[in-house]
């Protein structure tokens, strides 16, 4: 029984260790500037929403108020249904103001329903966030 105690406790120091050591500082910040542009990074942020196979973080690069680019991050979406939501959703908010980006009815990619809506509520949270803290 203590071997079976000891192993358990081995193997989730050894988890703890694995997750603080891929964690970078950037992963716990939800707002930094970066070249004149705020970016809000939504890894922490909407980590409650999910796509159709996992969460779907983005971060959004805003500058004078407006969006400059959305980016999707690291998921573990089906790469071929992300390939469509990178390509036919991510620049809707391109060059639109952040209070007009915000009110914006964005449809999603046929196809990848779960997925593009996923970065819709990503980016809407981002927009939110970046308001109530700049």
């Amino acid at each position: 029984m203590k071997k079976i105690a000891v192993f358990t406790s081995s193997l989730a120091l050894l988890m703890l260790a694995f997750a603080l050591q891929s964690a970078t500082p950037e992963d716990d910040k939800v707002m930094t500037k970066e070249d004149g542009m705020y970016v809000v990074n939504t890894t922490t942020l909407g980590k409650n929403i999910t796509g159709y196979v996992s969460t779907t973080p983005v971060k959004v690069y805003i500058k004078k108020n407006k969006v400059v680019k959305v980016e999707a991050l690291k998921n573990q979406e089906t790469p071929k249904y992300m390939a469509r939501v990178k390509k036919g959703l991510l620049d809707k908010w391109d060059n639109k103001k952040v209070n007009d980006a915000q009110k914006m009815k964005v449809d999603g990619v046929t196809g990848a329903t779960f997925t593009s809506d996923a970065i819709i509520q990503n980016v809407q949270l981002a927009l939110d966030y970046y308001k109530k803290n700049k």
